[in-house]
């Protein structure tokens, strides 16, 4: 049973698409209700056994219940892939304000600290666990425009590091996913964002934007299984090879 949280869109409904359709069971951690209904509706016509939770990442308590909603249906937690997390416009470095960071790291850092501290007992009592983060391969190149996001993604890196330190000899993994651009996003003329995207740039190996479920997902996949019981606290990076110095 794997909860994955931000499953209303982009790369979170790629993964409770993949998740599902390899017979795991499916929790959806939304804040959205409309994206949620949108994709519960989806699995539903697929037949998948899921769960639909409205959740917000921001407020530990929402992610608390969200957690006991599953244990209560489930019986327990075998995963979680920590995907959600709120976006800040870009900006340059020398301008960006207090609520800038705070939103980055309320729903991106503390949100993920918050649902692996919901899941962990859970998955300790049971002395196995999965735990997927997600990084991202601005935050290793310090893309100009994202100095919030790219710190809060560093900052979910090391919490990934920690997690993985000190939860190991419970039979629980943590490890990072870094993707770069993914699928359905096109680079805009801004220039800042035009910089973090790869899909135009020659020197990209697979010269495509990676699909949120059949390119990225199959990785989550892999680090939700029992072929990592002995692989954690690693960043995998998901980008077509483009970070090769990463």
């Amino acid at each position: 049973m794997i909860i994955v949280t931000g499953a209303g869109r982009g790369i979170g409904r790629g993964l409770v698409h993949h998740l599902g359709r390899s017979g795991a069971r499916v929790v959806l951690a939304e804040w959205k209700l409309n994206r949620m209904e949108t994709v519960t509706a989806e699995l539903t016509e697929l037949g998948v056994d899921h769960l639909g939770v409205e959740c917000n990442i921001m407020d530990k308590d929402s992610i608390d219940a969200m957690v006991a909603q599953t244990v209560e249906r489930y019986g327990g937690v075998d995963g979680i892939v920590n995907n959600a997390q709120t976006f800040r416009p870009v900006v340059p470095l020398a301008e960006v304000t207090e609520d800038d960071i705070d939103v980055l790291f309320d729903s991106g850092v503390k949100g993920t600290l918050w649902a692996m501290q919901a899941v962990y007992p859970h998955m300790a009592a049971q002395g196995w666990g999965r735990i997927v983060n997600f990084g991202s391969s601005n935050g290793i190149t310090g893309a100009s425009g994202y100095g919030p996001y790219n710190a809060s993604k560093e900052a979910i890196r090391a919490l990934t590091r920690t997690a993985a330190r000190e939860w190991g000899r419970s039979g629980i993994t943590v490890n990072c996913i870094c993707p770069s651009s993914a699928a359905h996003r096109r680079p805009p003329e801004e220039r800042f964002r035009r910089e973090a995207f790869v899909i135009d740039d020659p020197l990209h190996p697979m010269g495509r934007d990676g699909h949120p479920e059949h390119d990225i997902a199959p990785v989550a996949h892999f680090l939700l299984s029992d072929a990592t019981r002995y692989m954690t606290g690693q960043t995998l990076m998901v980008d077509g090879g483009y970070f090769l110095f990463a």
